[in-house]
């Protein structure tokens, strides 16, 4: 069977799911072009997961329709998982066996012609070659990260599913991770990631914010910030933590958060907001100026406004 004609990658209607009494996914619609990198963001046990699986026909919705590479998400699943990548949080292979030989088991696992090949392409591709006979339990946080991404590319998928990928690597790792996953996008395979660091959710050519089941905001990443019309300020001196306090009270403040050196004050009404901050400092020893709204700025007043509308339904 040839493969379909497809304009999106990624193209699904109204999808729900139900694990027992609890609406896992709700209502969810989206549409991802083909080589792109489309990132998922949400508190852990938002429905992330359980959403790109049931985007890729690996989980079946209680209702809802939609395609994936040119299959139906329903109708054609297998399909449509001879063509994707799956990548999970916990690395999954033999400790007690080389690159080489964990690359050779999933390629018999697959039934792959030209097995040696195969491998021996991946290894090059990825930047393995070199260290193709050292046991993989003596690879770090990184390395075995670039093994799980070569056993996903092993036969040649158009699609990459990456769960939280680089949780616990050191960042020159996760850095050569992106520059990797950008390569691939570029040659057309498309890649869904959830993530929670702010900085990779900057390299994503598109993000969807998923909040307890529900798409509260996707687009670009300017668009999901535009999306909230937060203005923001920052304060610069010192008790920060004491005038988080005192501003998290007043009228047009709705988001006080700490970065280091400087406090951000973000809300919805900018005239009430930038009066709060002019009353709150007056005769302070501080620097106040105004910046532009940040992704992780977006990020937590979202997040915190989900939690607090999970918590009202509970």
């Amino acid at each position: 069977m040839n493969p379909p004609d497809y304009q999106y990658a990624i193209d699904v209607h109204g999808l729900n799911k139900h694990f027992g009494d609890k609406h896992v996914v709700n209502d969810v619609s989206l549409q991802v072009a083909s080589g792109e990198i489309f990132g998922f963001l949400g508190p852990n046990g938002s429905g992330k997961t359980t959403s790109i699986r049931l985007m890729c026909g690996l989980l079946t919705p209680d209702s809802g329709s939609g395609t994936c590479l040119g299959y139906d998400i329903v109708r054609q699943s297998a399909l449509i998982k001879r063509n994707v990548g799956y990548m999970t949080q916990r690395f999954s292979f033999w400790e007690d066996m080389t690159i080489r030989e964990n690359l050779d088991f999933v390629a018999r696992v697959y039934e792959m012609k030209n097995r040696r090949e195969k491998v021996d392409a991946t290894l090059e591709t990825l930047g393995l070659q070199s260290r193709s006979k050292q046991l993989t339990g003596a690879l770090s946080g990184g390395w075995k990260q670039r093994l799980a991404l070569a056993a996903c590319m092993l036969h040649e998928p158009r699609l990459l599913l990456l769960d939280e990928p680089t949780a616990g690597v050191d960042p020159t790792a996760r850095r050569d991770f992106w520059e990797e996953l950008h390569r691939l996008a570029a040659r057309g395979i498309s890649v869904l990631v959830s993530t929670h660091y702010m900085d990779e959710a900057e390299r994503c050519h598109k993000l969807a914010y998923i909040a307890y089941g529900k798409l509260l905001a996707h687009g670009t990443s300017k668009e999901v910030i535009d999306s909230q019309n937060l203005a923001t300020w920052s304060i610069y001196g010192e008790n920060l933590t004491e005038l988080s306090e005192q501003l998290r009270g007043m009228d047009g403040v709705d988001q006080t958060v700490v970065f280091g050196s400087a406090l951000h004050a973000s809300g919805h009404d900018h005239a009430a907001l930038e009066a709060a901050i002019r009353r709150a400092t007056d005769g302070k020893p501080v620097r106040i100026e105004q910046i532009g709204t940040g992704l992780e700025d977006v990020f937590i007043y979202m997040m915190n406004r989900s939690a607090d509308n999970y918590g009202a339904r509970s």
